[in-house]
């Protein structure tokens, strides 16, 4: 496959759905994570009191809205840590079956 452009536009790749004409549409994990975002920043902005917490000898105090910003941060890190694993588990199985 050749391109002769102008230098001015980039050519689109096949695989990607970028041809001319051609309606872009948000997948169900990208409309899943805008709503996870919105539905966040909602209850962010409704709930700007101050928690206390008691954990173990730590004894503190945090507005609401870091304390969900932190957890869904740790949440999100911990669903892409489980997802990392299951793939490098799979690899290795995938390579295990080309070895015999």
């Amino acid at each position: 496959m050749s391109w002769s452009g102008t230098g001015d536009e980039m050519p689109r790749s096949r695989c990607h759905g970028g041809g001319v004409g051609e309606d872009r549409k948000l997948g169900g994990g990208a409309i899943a994570s805008l709503t996870g975002a919105g539905v966040l920043l909602i209850f962010i902005f409704q709930n700007t009191a101050d928690v206390r917490f008691h954990f173990l000898f730590l004894d503190f105090t945090w507005p609401l809205w870091l304390y969900t910003i932190v957890v869904a941060l740790f949440g999100a890190l911990v669903w892409f840590g489980l997802g990392v694993m299951r793939r490098h588990r799979r690899r290795k199985e995938r390579r295990a079956e080309r070895r015999g």
